[in-house]
């Protein structure tokens, strides 16, 4: 069983506990303190990083339950607002709060970042681009250099695609791949992106999933592997990953599968993490939560919730060049090699 079949197991039976009885026998409740009692619960018994965000976490029922209480049973709105306040205390991009009015989302992750990517100036690069699927590519420096924009891993790419890519750069000393701001998306693509740059199949990281109550109850650490044969062809050339903090969820992963292959450097700051799997659950009222219940680590171990460090750190300051796309140019002609 692969890493999405298992998982795919974990989240089909958490929700069968949720859905199992037909809708005739489904009773809403709107009473505030039960719903805040249920989302911190949800949260204590099912939330795979609740004690690495550091907080009091029963602190936070007592606060909350006493401002439920305050509240009145048919203020939705109100009851929404408290609810997702509980819930930016984690500052998980992966926690979510959906009723049939609002969501809820958390910035903090990345707001106190340096940005590091201006649309404007990287249109000074993507110019005369082609669209393979949904990558944005084009050579840049005279030609030297490939370049690729990838804004999202929700959009599918196929070997097809990455096979029209890598022949338009057959001639180039070196590749960009450019993953800033890209928000992550479907872990099968960032398999897909990483495989040419593998010539044999790679223990990529490692996950384990929330299995108990308890804080630490998690099932034991299982092998993340890379399928390198899904791509046929192979770059053997410099490659060079751009990333952000806004580089998060799967495009994270992405990143740190990157750090293993052959020839490969991070440039820019560092990525937005987001380590772990989401999964939802309803509350007495109905609104889902949607939550990490899955860890995934490199392969080294490490737990990448908070994101990946670049090899090299660059902070973009010039107004009339990308300093990220500038310094991953100059670092491929210090990587070539006389085969290149």
């Amino acid at each position: 069983m692969n890493i999405r079949q298992s998982i795919l197991c974990v989240l089909t039976a958490a929700c069968l506990l949720t859905a199992c009885h037909s809708n005739d026998e489904v009773v809403f409740s709107m009473d505030p303190v039960e719903n805040v009692g249920a989302l911190w619960q949800i949260i204590d018994t099912k939330y795979c990083y609740i004690e690495d965000k550091g907080i009091d976490w029963q602190a936070v029922h007592d606060e909350y339950t006493a401002q439920a209480a305050l509240l009145k049973k048919d203020d939705q709105v109100a009851l929404f607002d408290l609810c997702a306040s509980m819930l930016d205390l984690l500052h998980d991009g992966h926690v979510n709060l959906y009723s049939a009015f609002d969501r809820s989302f958390n910035t903090a992750w990345y707001d106190t970042f340096p940005a590091n990517y201006n649309a404007k100036l990287q249109a000074l690069y993507l110019r005369d681009y082609r669209i393979a699927g949904s990558i944005y590519y084009c050579t840049i420096d005279d030609g030297q250099v490939g370049y690729i924009y990838y804004s999202s891993f929700s959009n599918s790419i196929s070997a097809g695609n990455l096979a029209w890519i890598f022949s338009a750069f057959k001639d180039c000393k070196g590749l960009i791949i450019d993953v800033r701001n890209n928000g992550g998306g479907d872990i099968t693509n960032a398999y897909r992106l990483a495989a040419p740059f593998f010539t044999n199949n790679q223990t990529i990281g490692y996950w384990q999933h929330k299995n108990g109550p308890g804080h630490n109850d998690f099932s034991a650490l299982e092998p993340m592997t890379l399928d390198a044969s899904i791509i046929s062809g192979k770059w053997q050339k410099p490659v060079i990953i751009l990333c952000n903090r806004r580089s998060y969820s799967a495009t994270n992963l992405f990143v740190s599968m990157m750090r293993y292959a052959d020839r490969s450097t991070i440039i820019g700051g560092i990525s937005g993490g987001g380590g772990g799997m989401p999964m939802s659950y309803e509350m007495p009222c109905g609104w889902m939560v949607r939550f990490s219940s899955v860890r995934m680590y490199d392969r080294d171990k490490r737990d990448i919730e908070e994101g990946i460090e670049p090899d090299i750190i660059v902070t973009m300051e010039s107004n009339d060049k990308d300093d990220i796309i500038e310094k991953a140019i100059e670092r491929i002609y210090q990587d070539l090699t006389p085969g290149d």
